[in-house]
């Protein structure tokens, strides 16, 4: 496992131009919920929507600025991730991104978002039901861990071996149940660093959520993202073609 926090961060290091250009979205993608007249807040580098003022005070107008806000961020998180898988696909494969990449990035980044969309929407799911149920943060929790299992290589298994929705999430089932250290490794891990980070600029005070937020946006999630790819690198050749 040492090695795959290695090669991630090599990848990371000798590409850090081209990996804080492709994060920017990421940015973009948390700036936009700010923006909206939504009842959001910041916590551990995340924007997230306060589930008890949805279900109150839900109208057709809050609605439609939830959902707009909802798909343009998903479109700009789900290119920033094919953005980055595509330079640890470069790196892996010493071939440079071509212009079958780049044409291609379209149909990634649309893939991708659809995976975004179905995983959005199991972990809303949840969240309704758990609120009614009285149990909404362990639910919406236990749903989000394993619900994500089908999702964990997909967006990689899209950008590398440029596989449709459902087979890409089948591999991942498959993937994390053959090597489930990968995906607990990196679960632990992003959930330190990001509390780390929280921690080390929580004497800012309210600033601080705003610095979480870009060192989140900037450094850690591209991390990860990169850590993914290259855990899926290793060990797609199982997988039948």
């Amino acid at each position: 496992m040492g090695n795959i926090l290695t090669d991630a961060y090599e990848t990371f290091h000798e590409n850090i131009r081209l990996v804080l250009i492709f994060s920017i979205p990421f940015i973009i993608a948390f700036i936009i919920p700010l923006l909206a007249p939504l009842p959001t807040y910041i916590s551990m580098g995340g924007i997230f929507l306060r589930s008890t003022s949805i279900f109150t005070n839900l109208d057709f107008y809050s609605i439609a600025v939830i959902l707009l806000a909802f798909f343009f961020s998903l479109l700009f998180i789900s290119f920033a991730f094919v953005a980055i898988s595509l330079i640890v696909k470069s790196r892996k494969t010493r071939l440079k991104i071509g212009q079958r990449a780049l044409h291609n990035i379209e149909k990634y980044t649309g893939r991708v978002f659809i995976l975004f969309i179905i995983y959005a929407i199991i972990i809303t799911i949840a969240n309704i039901i758990g609120y009614y149920l009285n149990i909404e943060t362990f639910l919406t929790g236990v749903v989000g861990f394993f619900g994500f299992i089908p999702f964990f290589y997909a967006p990689s298994a899209v950008v590398v071996d440029e596989q449709k929705i459902l087979r890409s999430m089948k591999n991942s089932i498959i993937l994390v149940a053959g090597s489930p250290q990968y995906f607990i490794l990196w679960f632990v891990l992003i959930t330190i660093s990001i509390s780390i980070v929280s921690l080390v600029f929580m004497p800012l005070g309210i600033i601080s959520e705003y610095i979480v937020l870009i060192v989140s946006s900037l450094i850690i999630l591209p991390y990860f993202v990169i850590f993914q790819a290259e855990a899926y690198m290793k060990r797609f050749a199982i997988l039948k073609h």
